[in-house]
């Protein structure tokens, strides 16, 4: 399937702050600088996060839900959306299946871009259970529910909300990629996002983390040595 380059809108559904501008932050930052209007639909508030035990946790959500709108404001993005679920306990439910359909059918995107939903073994912090749930449940709001007029009726009914089908999916950390984007030209865009995540990432090497596991990405896509780049399964869901 090739990738739509230049969509119009685009939806980027994920588990916590930080996992958007982690997976696909150079992607958005090429997405945005192109005209593309990009949304975030973050579905907990990251409240199991943190490091500083000095910090209360009751401080944590709003917290991470400022640092996800500092980030998304270096990469260009028009907006973010919180749905507000625990950081931890993500499932696959129906209220979430229609949490996230009821923003696709506000969004009404050209691309949606979701976490992989199916384990990948090699790559442990990329398979966290709330991704894995979040991908899912994305996967599911996809299809069949956002399409359907008659899935979740008091989206149309009390809502408004009118049906629509994603054209395109970008999936994230799925174990076979079929697209790898070159990020090199946008890097620094890339670190400038997640370090905006300062109570998640202060104490890492950012740009060296990025520089190893996105060149892994490159080789893997055949970009030259040096390249820095991420990578995506892309699906028709026309």
């Amino acid at each position: 399937m090739t990738p739509n380059e230049t969509p119009g809108r685009v939806l980027a559904i994920a588990a916590h702050p930080d996992d958007i501008d982690f997976g696909l932050g150079g992607t958005i930052a090429h997405l945005t600088a192109g005209g593309s209007e990009v949304v975030y639909c973050v579905v907990t508030d990251g409240d199991a996060g943190g490091f500083d035990p000095d910090v209360p946790r009751s401080e944590i959500p709003a917290i991470r839900r400022a640092e996800q709108r500092a980030a998304a404001e270096v990469l260009g993005a028009a907006d973010v959306m919180f749905l507000g679920y625990r950081d931890g306990e993500l499932t696959v439910s129906h209220g979430l299946r229609r949490d996230i359909a009821r923003v696709i059918r506000k969004v009404r995107p050209d691309v949606a871009v979701v976490q992989s939903p199916v384990r990948n073994i090699d790559r442990m912090y990329a398979s966290h259970p709330d991704h894995i749930a979040a991908g899912e449940a994305g996967m599911q709001a996809i299809y069949p529910d956002a399409r359907n007029p008659f899935a979740h009726p008091t989206l149309l009914q009390d809502e408004g909300l009118e049906e629509w089908a994603v054209p395109q999916t970008w999936i994230v950390g799925y174990p076979e990629p079929t697209w790898f984007r070159d990020i090199t030209d946008v890097l620094d865009r890339k670190v400038a996002a997640l370090r905006a995540h300062e109570s998640q990432t202060a104490h890492m090497d950012i740009e060296a983390g990025l520089r190893e596991w996105g060149g892994a990405m490159a080789l893997a896509g055949g970009l030259p040595e040096g390249a820095v780049a991420e990578a995506f399964r892309v699906l028709d869901t026309a």
